[in-house]
């Protein structure tokens, strides 16, 4: 008796649901019929919903597509982009006006303390701009100075100090996971490291930068090359296949290639990673996290 009773509901629900009903629109004084017009419950609910898909498309188009999106949180305005420009630029100006100064300074105080006879102006600074960064005055050095000179720049050519070459506020990308089959040796002319991975596996840029090599070699199989700005190259050896083309713009941590054992100097399946700065080799393992 329930089942046939809760059908009966179910079939008078739809029922109502689809029925018709007419809607009258008369004068309140006269009670006289304006219009009107019939309408079910399942008409006027289409309808209400295609109404707020339309207002909601029209609302998210209004506030992304005009200068109201600068009221969203997480979009700055152009002005305030602009601006951002503007400090960075004036900041960098400062800079360079304080080390002229500095450098200004330097020279007057080593006159007064008699090291030299005379001081070079705050103008001749002005309009050699190389002086910013190199020393006013240039000091030839006796024989046994440029002999302990150069042991110092052989022993430490490679130093990552001395060289300039820890690289600041820059993170690195492992470009992959795996165990490092031969390590950096100078002596030996590896520039590189070599990790040890399967055939296909991702091989990723170490940071932001600019493809200027994608091509197969014969000895190293599909190389990639990518220069990421500030004098620092990476290179990547061996990879059975690429995914990057010349003039690529790539983001830190994007796949660019698959590691392989492409080329006649592969001697199994790694990756030949190369990290190079100022054109000398640096060694990636102290940069790097490869397990």
């Amino acid at each position: 008796m329930n089942i046939v009773k809760n059908k009966k509901q179910n079939k008078g629900f739809f029922k109502r649901l689809l029925s018709d009903y007419k809607v009258v629109v008369s004068s309140d004084d006269t009670f006289e019929e304006k219009f009107s017009f019939k309408a079910s419950k399942i008409n006027t609910i289409i309808v209400m919903v295609i109404y707020s898909i339309i207002l909601i498309s029209f609302t998210i188009s209004i506030v992304f597509f005009t200068q109201l999106k600068e009221l969203v949180p997480g979009y700055s305005s152009a002005d305030l982009l602009n601006r951002a420009i503007y400090l960075t630029k004036k900041t960098d100006s400062l800079e360079r006006q304080i080390s002229l100064n500095n450098k200004f300074y330097k020279s007057i105080e080593d006159v007064l303390s008699g090291n030299i006879d005379e001081f070079i102006s705050r103008d001749e600074l002005s309009i050699d701009s190389n002086l910013i960064n190199s020393d006013i005055f240039t000091i030839s050095p006796n024989l046994q100075d440029s002999i302990l000179r150069k042991y110092v720049e052989n022993e430490d050519k490679f130093n990552l100090t001395n060289n300039e070459l820890i690289i600041e506020n820059k993170m690195f990308f492992s470009p992959i996971k795996g165990e490092i089959t031969q390590s950096f040796n100078f002596n030996e002319n590896h520039f590189a490291i070599d990790i040890a991975a399967d055939i296909g596996t991702p091989v990723k840029s170490v940071l932001d930068g600019k493809i200027i090599f994608s091509e197969w070699s014969l000895e190293t199989g599909y190389v990639v090359v990518i220069d990421h700005g500030e004098n620092i190259i990476s290179v990547y050896k061996h990879n059975s296949k690429t995914l990057k083309e010349q003039n690529d713009f790539v983001q830190a941590g994007e796949v660019i290639a698959y590691s392989g054992n492409q080329g006649n100097l592969s001697s199994g399946p790694h990756l030949h990673f190369e990290l190079w700065k100022n054109g000398n080799p640096i060694d990636p393992k102290p940069l790097l996290n490869f397990e």
